[in-house]
C-alpha cells in the first residue's frame, strides 16, 4: 500500500476495466442469460465429476487423437510433464495460464536448464519482475509503462522508459517472434474443455496463444477440472461469459484446439502433424479441487470462471493488488481459490481483510457466495486463535 507505482498502476487499470465491463454487459444483455446457464451446466458437471473426468480422459483420446493424462497434485504434473519435454534443454513458449503458477511451473522448467518464455506481455513483465500475477486476466494491471518499459528494456527488448504502449507493444512482438519460431515446445491452460469432444477452448487477444499453440511441434495443455463443461457448445459458452464479464468483449479470439495439427487431402487418409503441433498431451489436473467439492462452503468457488471482475470492484483489492492474496490467487477469489490449492491454513487469515460488502458477490457471473466463503474462513481463523 505504500508502493506508488503499484497505487498508480491499480488505479488506471480500475479506471479502465470497471466501465469496460459495464459497458458490455449493457450493449449485450445476453451474457447474462448465458452466465446463469454456464452456472446450471457446471452443476451438472461437479454433481458426477469422476464420470465427467473419464470422459473427456476418453474423449481427448478417442475423438480429440491427443495424449490424456490426469494429474492429482502438483508433483505428478510436473511429472508428466517433465516426462513429455524430456532431459534435453528446449526452447519453451508459454501462454498465460493461472493453474501453471499453481504448480510452478516456469519455476520448475527454469530450473531444469529450460530456456522459456512468457508471451502474453503482462505475464512476461511479471515474469522479469520475479514477481507474482496481480490479477486473474491482468497480472500486470499494477505496473506503470514506464515501469514496464524499464523491465522489458532489462532482457533486450529495444524500449526506453518514456514510450508509450503504442511504442512498446511492437518491440515486445519483434523480441518474440524469434522465440515462437525457435521453440521445441508450446505450453497453455484453457478457459473450458468439453467433455464429448476433448475440444478445448483459448480465450485471448494478443494473437500469442495462437502463435504458441502452432509453431511448436509440441503443445502440452494444463487444464484444471473445474474447466470441465459437458458439451462443446457449453465450454464455448463459459469461454463468451467469462471475456464478457472481464470488459474484454467480444474478445479478438476465441480458439478451439480438438487434435494436433491434420490433414486429410490426400485419398481422404488423416495424417497428423501439418503446419501445427504433430503432437498434442492434455493434462487434466485437480489440485485440491475434488476435495473442494465435498465442502458445501468451498464448492461455491468452483463456479468461478476467473474473469477477475470481482477483484476490480473490490475496495480491499483496489488499494493491495492480489497483496492482499495467497501465493497466486488473491482479492475476493483469492480467498475461494487459496483455500482450494493451498489450503484453508493459508487462506483465512486474508478473510479478516474483507469487508464483507458484498460488491464481489454482485460481480460474479457464477453467482459466487464470497461473503459466505469469507465468513466461514473468519470463523476457522478465529477459532485457530482460541486453541
Amino acid at each position: 500500500m505504500e508502493d506508488p507505482i503499484l497505487q498508480e498502476g491499480l488505479r488506471r487499470a480500475v479506471k479502465a476495466s470497471v466501465p469496460a465491463t459495464n459497458r458490455a454487459l449493457q450493449s449485450w444483455p445476453y451474457l447474462t442469460e448465458l452466465a446463469d446457464y454456464v452456472r446450471k451446466r457446471k452443476e451438472t458437471v461437479y454433481s458426477n465429476i469422476d464420470y465427467y473426468i473419464d470422459e473427456t480422459l476418453r474423449t481427448i483420446k478417442e475423438k480429440a487423437k491427443a495424449n490424456a493424462y490426469f494429474a492429482s497434485n502438483k508433483d505428478e504434473a510436473l511429472k508428466i510433464i517433465d516426462s513429455i519435454i524430456g532431459n534435453e534443454r528446449k526452447t519453451i513458449v508459454k501462454a498465460k495460464s493461472m493453474v501453471t503458477e499453481e504448480i510452478m511451473l516456469r519455476e520448475h522448467l527454469t530450473e531444469k536448464g529450460h530456456e522459456i518464455y512468457e508471451t502474453d506481455l503482462g505475464e512476461l513483465l511479471i515474469q522479469i519482475a520475479k514477481d507474482k500475477p496481480m490479477h486473474v486476466i491482468a497480472p500486470a494491471c499494477h505496473l506503470t509503462k514506464e515501469r514496464a518499459a524499464e523491465l522489458l528494456s532489462s532482457i533486450g527488448v529495444k524500449v526506453t522508459k518514456g514510450m508509450d504502449a503504442e511504442k512498446i507493444v511492437p518491440e515486445v512482438r519483434a523480441f518474440l517472434r524469434e522465440k515462437f519460431v525457435k521453440a521445441d515446445i508450446g505450453i497453455s491452460g484453457a478457459n473450458s474443455i468439453a467433455s464429448d469432444t476433448g475440444a478445448f477452448f483459448l480465450v485471448f487477444n494478443e494473437g500469442n496463444i495462437s502463435l504458441a499453440t502452432t509453431l511448436p511441434p509440441v503443445h502440452i495443455a494444463l487444464i484444471s477440472i473445474d474447466k470441465i463443461m459437458p458439451t462443446i457448445t457449453d465450454a464455448f459458452m463459459q469461454a463468451v461469459v467469462q471475456s464478457g464479464y472481464a470488459g474484454l468483449y467480444p474478445p479478438t479470439y476465441i480458439y478451439m484446439i480438438a487434435g494436433p495439427s491434420s490433414t486429410a487431402d490426400i485419398e481422404y487418409h488423416r495424417v497428423y502433424g501439418v503446419h501445427g503441433p504433430r503432437e498434442l498431451h492434455v493434462i487434466l489436473y485437480d489440485g485440491g479441487r475434488k476435495e473442494a467439492l465435498k465442502n458445501p462452503v468451498l464448492k461455491e468457488q468452483l463456479f468461478c470462471v476467473k474473469c477477475g471482475r470481482c477483484e476490480f470492484v473490490c475496495p480491499i483489492w483496489n488499494i493491495s493488488g492480489n497483496v492482499w492474496g495467497g501465493r497466486v490467487y488473491g482479492g475476493p477469489l483469492g480467498m475461494g481459490w487459496t483455500s482450494i490449492t493451498e489450503g484453508i491454513e493459508k487462506a483465512a487469515p486474508l478473510s479478516m481483510y474483507c469487508l464483507l460488502c458484498g460488491a464481489c458477490k454482485e460481480a460474479c457471473p457464477g453467482k459466487v457466495d464470497m461473503i459466505k466463503i469469507a465468513r466461514y474462513l473468519k470463523r476457522e481463523y478465529i477459532e485457530k486463535i482460541r486453541k
